[in-house]
């Protein structure tokens, strides 16, 4: 009796593990497409955000574009009252502004990146690295105010004055160095831009420094190589791609700054003539203009956003072709 029923028994306890494995392979494989569909949904959530920004800004930019055409790009009035509007004098303003910052911020960027990697104390490395970060959590309202009223004035006195006194008279490069010596501008638009994006493009050389891996550091040097000649042949080709990365995030972040150039740049819609001259950015000219603007003027700051979209665009589809060059050539 006690046998009959321990062979009856012995298909159910089989067959018991068999369904239970079915039961778990099937709420794990929900599971996944649950996590895999959410996570499609936020990519496709980005993309439609980024598609809808571009439809609106065409839409409200189009009619500028259908009045002044193509010359709008290199047309360089801009008046209110008669509304005669061209871009060129905010996109000459926006690329040698951010132009010059990127100058100035990439190679303290990369000196700061390589020293805390590479040559800082152990007892230092963490503190000077969270206070270089601190500073891109400065608000660009702070940068514009302390460009204002503390930069400006030591600037004008200290660095305009003294160069155009000993350069504005020289041929070929005096024309640079002219203007009027009030520590607003350009070049001080470009100083205060490249403080602001030295902070995101230190930390992201930092970073993808610090993931070259130690054993070819070691062997580098083991084979005699200096400092500079392990970052030169070891660290920089294996974080190519890290790095500009890095200097197109600081780019990105120049070309699009408002309050902080506003502040400094000066406000003058004229070509600039000199790196002291006054000037103005495609940012600052929708600070300054959008609130009271309407009409045809309302289009207008709308189609200098779209062209400051496509400026981006562009730059950023630069960094990835030289990327893919130096791919490519690699192979080679």
């Amino acid at each position: 009796m006690q046998a009959a029923t321990m062979n009856s028994s012995t298909p159910v306890s089989s067959h018991a593990p068999s369904a239970s494995m079915a039961a778990i392979a099937r709420r794990q494989n929900l599971q996944d497409g649950v996590f895999h569909r959410l996570t499609q949904a936020f990519s496709l959530l980005v993309l439609l955000a980024l598609g809808g920004i571009i439809v609106s800004l065409f839409i409200n930019a189009w009619p500028s574009f259908a009045k002044f055409g193509v010359r709008f790009l290199w047309y360089v009035e801009w008046d209110i009252v008669k509304g005669e509007f061209g871009a060129a004098i905010a996109i000459v303003g926006t690329v040698i502004s951010a132009g010059l910052a990127m100058l100035i911020a990439v190679p303290l960027a990369f000196g700061i990146a390589l020293f805390l990697t590479e040559t800082c104390p152990v007892w230092l490395r963490r503190p000077l690295g969270v206070a270089i970060e601190l500073l891109a959590a400065v608000p660009s309202i702070i940068y514009g105010m302390f460009g204002l009223f503390v930069f400006a004035p030591v600037f004008a006195d200290y660095v305009q004055a003294p160069l155009q006194s000993v350069l504005g008279g020289m041929p070929l490069v005096g024309w640079m160095f002219g203007g009027a010596v009030n520590g607003l501008g350009i070049m001080a638009a470009a100083i205060i831009l490249a403080f602001m994006v030295l902070p995101f493009i230190a930390a992201v050389m930092r970073d993808v420094f610090e993931i070259t891996p130690a054993i070819l550091r070691e062997s580098a040097y083991g084979l005699g190589c200096t400092t500079w000649e392990v970052v030169r042949k070891v660290v920089l080709p294996y974080t190519q791609k890290g790095v500009i990365g890095g200097v197109m995030l600081g780019m990105g972040r120049a070309l699009g700054e408002t309050m902080a150039v506003t502040f400094v740049i000066g406000n003058a819609n004229r070509l600039p003539t000199s790196l002291f001259s006054p000037g103005t950015s495609i940012a600052s000219v929708l600070a300054n203009e959008f609130g009271e603007a309407e009409g045809l003027h309302f289009n207008t700051l709308f189609a200098l956003g779209f062209l400051l979209f496509a400026i981006t665009f562009v730059v950023l589809a630069l960094a990835k072709w030289m990327i893919n060059r130096a791919e490519r050539s690699k192979g080679n």
